[in-house]
């Protein structure tokens, strides 16, 4: 016990949710890669590399994990950078060479692995949010400084994402937006540029619905536009009865999804014996919702639900002990990211709202996306190590202070006064340079 104990570090309860998570992501990916298992004539191939992936991501946690918090920062710049750099190179790229997987350029491929250079971006803004939001901090508030730096950087990285991935870019922003309202920032700026998104927002949605499918092809980076005005437009269509439902044509992934769920039940049919996963081409990924609770039945959905609210109450209860802001700061952007996405997923699967390609954060199959689901998870981790420390130097300076009230003999002489030693977390947690250090104690 104590050498699981030293090697999983950090908060139990969050180490609890990422294994279940991935226990769920095994079974039911195994279940649902019927079309991949068809496809590469291997049944044990696909599970067998999404269990690698898993084992991989599991090492990535640890890793993260025991790395203090405060080298995010640091380790944010150089991210930022990279990830924009290779997000102009796949923009190019889709343009040079029209290397476009269903209509979008999203993946970059070195030696053989492709993985999304948005995920990195994203991970880059989040980090920087938080760390601006922390040097910002004044008794008023956010500094306007923080405001303008977060809002130009996720600006630049939303114009690079959106053109690929429309929803990618809308829950990057979506996230700052409320990294920027729990860290303070001026009301007034708040509701000026949620204003200013939604007219922007109204104005598309008029733009797409008025314009001809032929005007926007031929729009300079407007590439994607018909294939989202179809999608808000087959949305916002009056529901027809199920005899004359298309299960055909653009429809076919919405319509299976919801054949899916209807045909489930409390306990659903049970691993494995999924029929829609044959009929969805993203049932692994994109729609592993709609499986989910084919298979286990509105108990597992509620459940897998469950895990993701658990995930946010707990990652506020870690921010509650921080000490420092930016830490606070940090998990509560990685939960806010990780559990909006998941809810884009799982609504899109009940069909509350449009389709999107947001996979269900460490359950769905992937490369690139879990991986840095994983970092996510281990950066909480190291955060709450942090506050772990805390908590253990606050218990031994109350068992110091009930030791020096008690009665005590005064002595005769008086010696040298002892030198204060050094918190074992900032020891632990701070490295030793200004920028790392530089931080804003929590009020």
């Amino acid at each position: 016990m104590n050498l699981i104990n030293s090697i999983f570090k950090g908060d139990k309860v969050i180490w609890m949710i990422f294994l279940m998570l991935c226990l769920i992501s095994i079974t039911e990916v195994f279940s649902a890669s019927s079309t991949l298992t068809y496809g590469s004539q291997s049944h044990w191939g696909p599970i067998t590399q999404h269990s690698i992936l898993l084992m991989f991501g599991v090492f990535i946690v640890w890793f993260m994990h025991s790395i203090p918090y405060k080298w995010f920062r640091v380790f944010a710049y150089p991210l930022l950078l990279g990830s924009v750099i290779m997000l102009m190179v796949v923009m190019l790229m889709g343009f040079i060479s029209g290397d476009r997987v269903n209509g979008a350029a999203r993946w970059l491929t070195f030696f053989g692995v492709a993985f999304q250079p948005s995920e990195l971006a994203k991970m880059s803004v989040i980090i920087l949010t938080a760390a601006f939001l922390s040097k910002g901090q004044t008794e008023d508030g956010a500094s306007p400084q923080a405001f303008k730096w977060i809002l130009g950087i996720t600006f630049f990285v939303c114009a690079l994402i959106v053109p690929e991935n429309y929803s990618t870019g809308a829950l990057l922003f979506a996230t700052v937006f409320l990294m920027m309202i729990i860290g303070r920032i001026q009301w007034r700026k708040i509701l000026m540029l949620g204003g200013s998104l939604a007219a922007i927002v109204l104005l598309f949605v008029s733009f797409l619905r008025f314009t001809p499918d032929n005007t926007l092809e031929q729009i300079p980076m407007g590439h994607r536009f018909t294939t989202v005005k179809h999608r808000l437009m087959n949305f916002g269509e009056e529901r027809v009865p199920a005899a004359k439902y298309d299960i055909q044509g653009d429809g076919a992934q919405v319509a299976h999804a919801r054949i899916a769920i209807a045909t489930s039940n409390v306990v659903g049919k049970g691993p494995g014996n999924s029929v829609e996963r044959d009929f969805l081409s993203q049932a692994y990924s994109d729609f592993i919702f709609a499986i989910i609770i084919e298979e286990l039945g509105l108990i597992g959905g509620i459940f897998v639900v469950f895990l993701y609210i658990c995930l946010l109450i707990r990652t506020g209860k870690i921010a509650q002990k921080c000490d420092r802001t930016f830490p606070a700061f940090l998990v509560l952007g990685i939960a806010l990211l990780l559990v909006m996405q998941a809810t884009f997923n799982m609504c899109v699967a009940v069909g509350l709202v449009p389709v999107t390609g947001q996979p269900l954060p460490l359950i769905s199959k992937g490369g690139t996306s879990t991986w840095i689901n994983c970092a996510y998870i281990g950066m909480i981790l190291s955060v709450s190590r942090y506050t772990a420390k805390l908590e253990e130097e606050k218990e031994a300076m109350a068992e110091a202070a009930a030791q020096i009230s008690e009665p005590i003999e005064v002595m005769e002489e008086e010696s040298e006064p002892e030198e204060i030693p050094v918190s074992e977390a900032q020891t632990a947690f701070e490295p030793d340079m200004k920028e790392a250090n530089d931080d804003t104690l929590m009020e």
